[in-house]
């Protein structure tokens, strides 16, 4: 079964900058698509942002949440089976457990969670004023 372990999050001041990793183990694994949701408390999880492979190592965003268009970026290092999420200018509404998720499907909904069959353990971003 696949595993992934994510990294990087942690406590940022205002206008600040976090770079999430996403690292897949336990078997091999090739992204086919992948996708960073948060979650902050009394809140439903939403997606970040999301993105798919096209060809054999171009990987593209096909979704970005309206509210971090511009700030955050979804990326990936096919040779490491590793996908980030770079966080800039970072806002106190950011604050949030972030998960990465990934699937092996060709039709999925992007903005789902129930369609993607792989998650992260989730990771603290915190954001102070």
């Amino acid at each position: 079964q696949v595993q992934l372990v994510e990294s990087g999050g942690g406590l940022v001041q205002a206008g600040g900058s976090l770079r999430l990793s996403c690292a897949a183990s336990g078997r091999s694994f090739s992204w086919y698509n992948a996708a960073w949701f948060r979650q902050a408390p009394g809140k439903e999880r939403e997606c970040v942002a999301a993105a798919r492979w096209s060809g054999s190592t171009t990987y593209y965003p096909t979704y970005y949440a309206s509210s971090m268009k511009g700030r955050f970026t979804i990326s990936s290092d096919y040779a490491k089976n590793t996908v980030y999420l770079q966080m800039n200018s970072l806002k106190p509404e950011d604050t949030a457990v972030y998960y990465c998720a990934a699937n092996q499907r060709e039709y999925f909904r992007e903005r789902a969670p129930d369609d993607y069959d792989y998650w992260g353990q989730g990771t603290q971003v915190t954001v102070s004023a």
